[in-house]
């Protein structure tokens, strides 16, 4: 039995405006967190320990990530090293520069030699020897058009047709390597891949590089016997039947608030041909918490913010305080009263947002269900706009005007009343907003 550790999207680097300088590292605290849950997973591959870990992929944010954030990330994979525990690096979308055509940011661990680490650039068959057998891993780095089509053959077509020949095209490359593989020998698949049914985390707004989504039925091979996956910040397993399992381990720690509600952690995999059984196993990431409060009908908004803040544990979380009020409750609300009550955090921001007293709900009346005359209509509208009743009259006898059998003769007249109401109007507009 082979013992694999499966993480994916690292992400070292990521979420500095959401921490703060630990005064005495001189370093970032959500850089800290990151390298805290990667130690969590280096520690569990040493305990075991395993016989393999996979990384599916996005080491950084980018391809060309600080010294100090490189080095903090080589430190923890050194460990592995020294305990010749085998590594396969996966080269994610946030990996590669210019969109692959510069190179990837993990390619240096391959120019060095680093022993026992395999880098994932190319879609390859990695045969490796571990201290409990051998494993074939097919590394499927992240794809962009430009990889198996030229500029030529995607001119004057739809996304939707190039995402199907795309497809097409890693169908046939993918069928030929399968052939290569060795029936006798268990084999995993590491793809840094959109599938076309996971459900999406953060990374839909963090995208980096053109991909394309492919189809389940691509991975799910007889000749597979696990297939682990990078890209998708929230954990899943796509395949229910485990036949073979298609996992994304999801990222290691929250990456923004997008993630507040997703656990994090890696996979833990036991592996012979034929045979596979996994765990997901949860880390400890920064917890991040939205408070969310519309005081904009309390009598005392003050209170109900507080109150909304005292049934949180906002102990040193990362939170975001939205509240939402009107114009003449800003000097109601005392600021130094809310970073106080916030002061437990480990970091936080406080966001009012002023409600616009023009957004009413719409009026039952004329819902588009209903069909109504449009003077009736016209006198709904007014009967709900107190702002306008001054020269509601008016409005409504232009509009008997312009709907008036002799149009012809008094359509120039009613239309440059109308304009005249409207501009005696837009004072009233621009008040209320």
């Amino acid at each position: 039995m082979i013992k694999i550790l499966h993480l994916s999207d690292i992400h070292m680097g990521s979420g500095f405006s959401h921490g703060r300088i630990n005064p005495e590292t001189g370093l970032n605290t959500r850089l800290e967190d990151f390298v805290n849950t990667l130690s969590r997973c280096i520690d569990r591959a040493l305990t075991e320990p395993v016989d393999l870990v996979l990384f599916g992929g996005d080491a950084f944010p980018d391809a060309t990530p600080a010294p100090y954030v490189q080095e903090a990330f080589a430190g923890q994979f050194r460990r592995l090293v020294d305990a010749n525990i085998p590594t396969v690096l996966l080269v994610g979308n946030h990996d590669q520069h210019s969109q692959g055509q510069g190179g990837a940011s993990l390619c240096i661990y391959r120019t060095l030699g680093v022993p026992g680490v395999v880098v994932g650039d190319t879609l390859k068959t990695h045969r490796i020897q571990t201290q409990n057998g051998t494993v074939q891993v097919l590394t499927l780095p992240w794809l962009t058009r430009s990889t198996l089509m030229t500029r030529q053959e995607t001119e004057g077509i739809s996304l939707a047709e190039i995402n199907q020949l795309l497809t097409e095209r890693l169908r046939v490359v993918l069928e030929a390597e399968t052939r290569r593989l060795d029936p006798n020998v268990p084999t995993v698949v590491l793809g840094h891949l959109m599938m076309d049914n996971a459900s999406l985390g953060a990374e839909r707004f963090l995208a980096v590089g053109k991909g394309f989504t492919l189809p389940l039925s691509l991975l799910t091979r007889p000749c597979f016997d696990y297939v682990g996956l990078g890209h998708v910040h929230r954990h899943q397993n796509l395949n229910k039947s485990n036949d073979p399992p298609v996992i994304y381990p999801g990222s290691i720690e929250r990456v923004d608030f997008s993630e507040e509600k997703e656990d994090k952690g890696y996979v833990m995999v036991e592996l012979e041909k034929g045979r596979v059984q996994w765990e997901f196993c949860p880390l400890p990431a920064r917890t991040f918490h939205t408070i969310e409060v519309d005081i904009s009908k309390a009598e005392e908004p003050q209170a109900a913010i507080m109150k909304a803040l005292a049934k949180r544990d906002i102990q040193d979380a990362v939170v975001r305080l939205i509240y939402k009020l009107r114009s003449e409750q800003l000097d109601l609300i005392d600021s130094t009263l809310l970073h106080h009550a916030l002061s437990p955090a480990h970091t936080y921001t406080i966001q009012p947002e002023l409600v616009s007293q023009l957004a009413r709900p719409r009026v039952p009346e004329l819902s588009a269900s209903n069909s109504i005359d449009p003077i009736e209509a016209l006198k709904t509208y007014l009967n709900n706009r107190e702002d306008l009743k001054d020269i509601a009259a008016s409005m409504l006898e232009a509009a008997h005007n312009l709907l008036a059998d002799d149009m012809e003769d008094r359509d120039l007249n009613a239309s440059k009343n109308l304009q005249k109401y409207a501009r005696m109007a837009k004072p009233c507009l621009d008040v209320k907003g």
